[in-house]
């Protein structure tokens, strides 16, 4: 599996036309220990850049974005109900939400692993 990211540290993995959207793992180590997790939207057309979730840690409040312009499908309510899923992801599995792309090639706009690495030094 494809890892994509983005210069806001969202982690985009995907499954035929399907974002499914995380936080990177220096994203998480940056944060600390989260302990809220809101979702600004929960269905419809979103915009690439548009915040679509904050989270807030012992260190600091973010957003994220999505990354991609299409469809929002499906938000995860676990990190909700269970914001420390979000410190404890060290395998990168943890998603905030799934995003249905209007154009696939939009893909050809985010980081691949590599171009991640070197922008985070």
């Amino acid at each position: 599996m494809t890892l994509y990211f983005t210069k806001t540290h969202e982690r985009i993995t995907l499954e035929n036309d399907v974002a499914i959207v995380g936080i990177s793992r220096h994203a998480v180590d940056l944060l600390g220990d989260v302990v809220f997790v809101e979702h600004l939207e929960t269905e419809g057309e979103v915009e690439a850049n548009m915040p679509l979730a904050v989270v807030e840690s012992t260190k600091a409040a973010s957003e994220v974005y999505a990354p991609l312009t299409g469809t929002l499908i499906e938000v995860n309510h676990d990190i909700i109900d269970n914001p420390e899923l979000v410190s404890d992801d060290t395998s990168e599995s943890v998603w905030f939400f799934k995003i249905k792309l209007s154009d696939l090639s939009q893909i050809d706009t985010l980081l691949n692993a590599d171009a991640y690495k070197e922008f985070i030094g």
